[in-house]
């Protein structure tokens, strides 16, 4: 029962990704476009595509045709519903395909960000990002395929700040939107539960159709510029103790989406100082049944408490995902290998 030691390790060491961008030995297959994924995100234009706007009053049937005829695949389906306000909780859904959290910021921090995720890849492992003023396109291109895309639009839900505060929530960001705005999706432990769901681990929050529990923590984020004094978020699963080998096993290949455990049992919770188990900061309350034990992962609301910690450093709206309230990308659990070693352009 405890917090892993190596957890500050693996919080503020280069993902694979990162170190074969990096390389000067990586070779030259895929060696170049790796390093604009990963270091030169902020090259390039994009064109738009053109599609029709999503009409939520249109009625449940006619919206459900829609979705049918337009989708291609169940990331894409996802996508839709959560475009027509038919999503309020994406855990669980479309399995098999990887779930990524999000901030939307103003160019001008859009590098101080890129290099806070880049400093801390546990809590904040990138898996796309999109060009300035375009929220359709997103590099690398594996990550979302289909080109109806609108990052303003396919979250289910979306959070508003305001010089490190949160302001509210809504549904559709287009009317408050910016040519400058930057979007980055960051990699979710909700990607792993499928897996988690075979080996006969299902997490508490799906059987009880609640939104995962999170919570804030002591440990503290490697700042980058104007992104300082932030501390990790982490989300947690009920489980018994002798089911957490093999729950570490299951999720520790999903490095892109948070990997396995960062600490478990009754004696983390002190150790990473979370105030109550049972209130949360985000999400909802899990049961505990009789022997079961809080198990703890990194969590992609992190980049809000960065938000929040910069306050007044940041100017303009800033926008993130609800917890709980994802993006579905086009990227697989089968990527994973590929995602590790940084091969996708």
């Amino acid at each position: 029962m405890r917090v892993d030691k190596r957890w500050s390790t693996r919080l503020h060491a280069r993902s694979p990704a990162i170190e074969h961008a990096l390389s000067p030995s990586r070779g030259s297959s895929g060696g170049d476009a790796t390093v604009l994924w990963a270091i030169c995100f902020f090259c390039g234009e994009n064109s738009p595509p053109t599609f029709p706007p999503p009409d939520v009053e249109k009625g449940h049937d006619q919206i459900s045709r829609l979705i049918t005829s337009q989708s291609s695949s169940p990331a894409h389906e996802a996508r839709l519903q959560s475009r027509h306000n038919l999503v309020t909780n994406t855990s669980g859904l479309a399995p098999g395909y990887l779930q990524a959290n999000l901030l939307i910021l103003p160019s001008q921090h859009a590098r101080q960000f890129h290099d806070l995720c880049l400093r801390n890849p546990v809590s904040c492992p990138l898996l796309g990002i999109t060009s300035p003023g375009d929220p359709h396109t997103v590099r690398p291109a594996a990550c979302i395929q289909h080109p109806d895309f609108d990052l303003r639009t396919d979250f289910p839900m979306y959070r508003v700040y305001q010089h490190g505060k949160y302001l509210g929530s809504r549904r559709d960001l287009r009317d408050v939107w910016a040519d400058d705005y930057v979007g980055f999706l960051i990699g979710c432990s909700f990607s792993f539960e499928d897996a988690l769901t075979g080996a006969g681990l299902q997490p508490r929050h799906q059987k009880t159709n609640t939104i995962v529990a999170m919570y804030r923590t002591n440990i503290p984020l490697l700042p980058a510029g104007i992104f300082t004094n932030a501390t990790c978020i982490v989300s947690m699963r009920p489980y018994r103790p002798e089911d957490i080998e093999r729950v570490r096993d299951v999720t520790r290949p999903y490095l892109a989406t948070h990997g396995e455990p960062v600490g478990w049992g009754w004696e983390a919770v002190e150790r990473l100082g979370i105030r109550d188990v049972h209130h949360p900061d985000f999400g909802q309350p899990q049961v505990f049944e009789e022997g079961e034990v809080p198990v703890f992962w990194a969590c992609g609301v992190t980049p809000q408490m960065a938000v929040e910690a910069a306050g007044d450093k940041m100017e303009g709206l800033v926008f993130a995902h609800e917890p709980g309230h994802m993006l579905v990308t086009d990227w697989k659990a089968g990527d994973l290998e590929q995602l590790g070693k940084g091969s996708f352009d």
